[in-house]
């Protein structure tokens, strides 16, 4: 019967368990048999609380790592191998049974020993199995070794002592487990306890798990199983649940959401992940000369995960705290409680160095999480946590607590394009609501936080401009005009060339759009082709359209304002083949506009632009009158249209070019 909680491939291949929890014999004899049995003493004594580990016999061991296919224990009788497991085992003090699962891997026979951490430790087991000598073995990488030393006194510590999450909790009943949270978790897992081949009543299954405990005459169920597998763990575990509050300022007295998750802790983990991704705007910014786009986002998924990952794994269950997740403009803080487990001091969290591998708090929350591929090998979250942050582009992660060790804060600053991104849209929505000094001064504070942000001073030229600041505007444009340190420079020029524009001085405008640098994105590029068409710098403009079609073609204000171009071309074009093929891309590009469009207004101008290029081209007369007639049917009060109308209705011929 299969009775291991672990999906097996996944365990021959590490992947829900770390490598070093693993240990393979190739075969079965008497000095494999000894090697085992130290193997189990070590792993019960699970000195670094990752609950244990695993021996499959049948697999050979190259570096570290299974040799496939299976060698197989064909040759071998099961059940006396079985037997001698079982009666050795006796001889480890105090006696430990593991559980063995005969297995059938690749058609071969294995068996695998599943060993957890035990409850009575210190163990020790003979050093010869046919002599009385015995001693205390713990894991060393991937050996097991004696302990010895600082080591033997730390286990000598550990006296009967198990993590909080692995301990029966004697107040409550098996009962309040939940069948169908145990069933969902290793089906998730896939687990053959739930294949359809297997039919377990659900207290077998928990037996399996080892989410159970004897207790007298009757089973309590372990702090794990009430974390995990009941809908309200907070009812036995106070607090036990995950805080998302978002901040609209830094000093968190502005305070604009809260959000609270409740249930399983893995079902909390998710939620708050999914929600948090939510906040982290995707950028996408197209590199010059190349065909990919660079995307970044404001905190790179990988990174949240690791460090509210951590939080959940780490924290202590025993302390009435919730794990604290808060969202400033600028930062991502993930708090819990306590700090980290004595070992970790804050030199070991800087760039460059190495976790040393102290025991683990929780055992058991840490072996669930890495079966459902929520967590990682133990020491790989904070570099990994680095890694995603510097590949985003975003500034390096903090991590820090307090002498006494009562918190952990993970700080992860927002990638400062996202910071320009808030900036603007808070700004943005009080220039709306008429609150435009706040605006204003909202922007100047985001300048201070990113000053390299070319973003943000065009926006502030453009609502100086916007409030009657021309020489104000201008100054802060020939204060940055020439900054090298500034991104997205050429914004900064596209925002004094509009206001330029705005306050009709084209020539000046003209003059700026000359030295622009160029934009990356295809709406800076329609904003730029657009200024260039407002200053009367037709050619340049419709070169701009013309080499980005394939980024404005599905924009209807890009595809009309390209017609445009073409039809104001056509005034000053003295060839008449060009003019006509201006005027016959002009009315291919307005009928796409129109078919994109779902704007009234905008659909309106393009039938009667249409109008006016279908008359230049000679078309038939209906089909110049239907456009009109769409234009005015959209607009009836539009007197351009009227008077256009009118104008070709009194003579078609003479409206001809």
């Amino acid at each position: 019967m299969k009775i291991l909680p672990i999906n097996l491939e996944d365990l021959v291949h590490a992947r829900s368990v770390e490598s070093v929890r693993r240990e393979f014999k190739k075969t079965w004899s008497e000095p494999i048999m000894e090697s085992v049995i130290h193997s189990i003493c070590a792993f019960a004594n699970d000195f670094f609380n990752l609950n244990g580990g695993y021996i499959i016999l049948g697999i050979e061991d190259k570096d570290g790592q299974p040799v496939l296919p299976p060698h197989g224990l064909e040759d071998r009788n099961m059940d006396t191998i079985q037997k001698q497991i079982r009666g050795n085992c006796k001889r480890i003090d105090p006696e430990y049974q593991p559980v063995l699962s005969p297995e059938i891997y690749h058609d071969k026979q294995i068996l695998v020993i599943w060993v957890p951490g035990g409850e009575l430790r210190p163990y020790q087991a003979p050093i010869k199995l046919r002599e009385r000598d015995r001693a205390y073995f713990v894991r060393q990488g991937s050996e097991s070794v004696r302990a010895q030393g600082d080591t033997l006194t730390q286990l000598m510590q550990m006296t009967a002592k198990v993590p909080f999450d692995d301990r029966r909790n004697n107040s409550v009943q098996v009962d309040v487990i939940s069948p169908s949270l145990v069933r969902k978790y290793l089906a998730d897992i896939r687990s053959d306890l739930v294949s359809p081949d297997v039919n377990l009543p659900d207290r077998d299954l928990y037996r399996y798990m080892k989410i159970v405990s004897p207790m007298n005459d009757h089973e309590a169920p372990k702090n794990v199983a009430l974390l995990f597998f009941t809908e309200s763990p907070e009812q036995y575990f106070p607090e036990t649940r995950t805080e998302v509050v978002q901040f609209g300022d830094d000093a968190g007295g502005d305070l604009i959401e809260e959000k609270v998750f409740r249930g399983p802790i893995h079902f909390q983990l998710r939620q708050s992940l999914d929600y948090l991704n939510s906040f982290s705007t995707s950028m996408i910014k197209k590199i010059p000369g190349r065909a990919e786009a660079h995307k970044t986002v404001a905190f790179p998924y990988e990174a949240m995960e690791e460090a509210l990952v951590n939080a959940v794994y780490h924290r202590s269950y025993e302390i009435r705290e919730p794990i604290k997740v808060y969202l400033y403009p600028d930062r991502m803080e993930i708090i819990s409680y306590p700090g980290p487990v004595p070992g970790i001091e804050m030199h070991h969290l800087q760039a460059g160095e190495t976790v040393p591998p102290v025991q683990s708090r929780n055992r058991r929350i840490g072996e669930f999480l890495k079966e459902l591929s929520l967590a990682e090998g133990r020491g790989t979250g904070i570099p990994k946590i680095r890694r995603k942050m510097r590949e985003n582009g975003s500034p390096e992660p903090k991590f820090e607590f307090d002498c006494e060790r009562t918190y952990f804060r993970v700080i992860l600053p927002a990638h400062p394009q996202y910071m320009v991104i808030h900036a603007l849209r808070n700004s943005a929505h009080l220039w709306a609501t008429g609150e435009r000094r706040n605006a204003l001064a909202n922007l100047e504070d985001a300048r201070k936080r990113v000053p390299t942000s070319g973003a943000i001073v065009g926006q502030l030229i453009e609502y100086r401009a916007s409030l009657g600041e021309l020489s104000s505007a201008e100054n802060m444009f020939n204060e940055n005009r020439i900054n090298p340190e500034l991104v997205d420079r050429h914004l900064v020029f596209l925002a004094m060339a509009k206001a330029y524009l705005n306050a009709q001085n084209p020539s000046k405008a003209s003059s700026i759009l000359r030295e622009i640098p160029s934009p990356a994105t295809g709406d800076e590029l329609i904003e730029l082709a657009i200024l260039y068409k407002r200053a009367g710098r037709f050619k340049e403009a419709h070169k701009v359209f013309a080499s980005n079609f394939d980024v404005i073609r599905e924009d209807p204000k890009a595809v009309h304002e390209y017609a445009q171009t073409k039809m104001r071309l056509t005034k000053k074009e003295q060839n008449a083949s060009i003019r006509k093929r201006l005027n016959q891309d002009a009315a291919e590009l307005l009928r796409r506009a129109i078919q994109l469009s779902d704007d009234d207004v905008r659909t309106a101008w393009c039938w009667h632009d249409l109008a006016i290029t279908l008359n230049w081209l000679h078309a038939p007369e209906t089909e110049v009158l239907m456009a009109y007639s769409k234009a005015m049917e959209l607009l009836p009060n539009e007197t351009v249209f009227r008077d256009g109308y009118e104008r070709w209705k009194s003579n078609p011929k003479k409206w001809k070019r």
